[in-house]
Parts: C-alpha cells; structure tokens; sequence
C-alpha cells in the first residue's frame, strides 16, 4: 500500500549500534521517515546512502572518543545486546534507570518524546 507509515523496529530508550560503524547509542526520539536535510541525505556516499521510506533514530551515541547526537536509518541499526549502558551526559535529562538484561532507558517521569 502506498502512503502508509512504516512502523518503528526500535523503541524509545532502546540502546542500539551501529551497522556499519563502530558506535552505538540510546534513541531520544524517532522519525517515521527521513526528516534531515537534503544537504545532510547527500553527503552520505551514494554505495551506502540510506533509503529516505523508513525511521530514522535520534541517539545519544558514543564511540571510543566522544559522545554526540547521531541521526540514523532504521537499516543501519541493530540491536545492542552489551547489557551495557551509554555514557552520554544528555541521558540523565530524559531518561532513569537502565535494565541491563533489556538494554533499555527508561523515560523520565513526564517526559515524551
């Protein structure tokens, strides 16, 4: 059918990583499909540029050197199954409390995405 919103395979508070590249993250928020600018579609390379019909995932992510705010296709993500938290300092403004045996956040009382 077209037209119709494909449904999120990640939830809020979910900790995944990335496909590709070595780093991993919590999702904040969630796209039901490509919502960035065309400048930022294209400056992807084109052998690995994501289709724009599918979520995308704001992250709290990490790598071995930094933390920072990724925004990431539904197909390059996987789940994280560390059991281990993320370090971004942002998690504590939106989230409480991390089940390691789900690696998944909980949202602050009164928040939504």
């Amino acid at each position: 059918m077209t037209g119709e919103i494909p449904l999120a395979k990640f939830r809020i508070g979910q900790v995944v990583k990335h496909r590709l590249f070595p780093f991993r993250g919590v999702i904040f928020d969630v796209d039901p499909v490509f919502n960035n600018t065309e400048e930022w579609w294209l400056s992807i390379p084109e052998d690995i540029r994501p289709r724009k019909d599918q979520p995308f995932y704001h992250l709290f992510a990490e790598n071995d050197e930094s933390e920072y705010v990724a925004y990431v296709s539904e197909q390059n993500l996987l789940d994280d199954a560390t059991g281990e938290p993320v370090r971004h300092p942002q998690i504590r403004e939106f989230f409480e409390g991390f089940d390691s045996k789900k690696s998944l956040y909980r949202l602050r009382g009164g928040r939504r995405h």
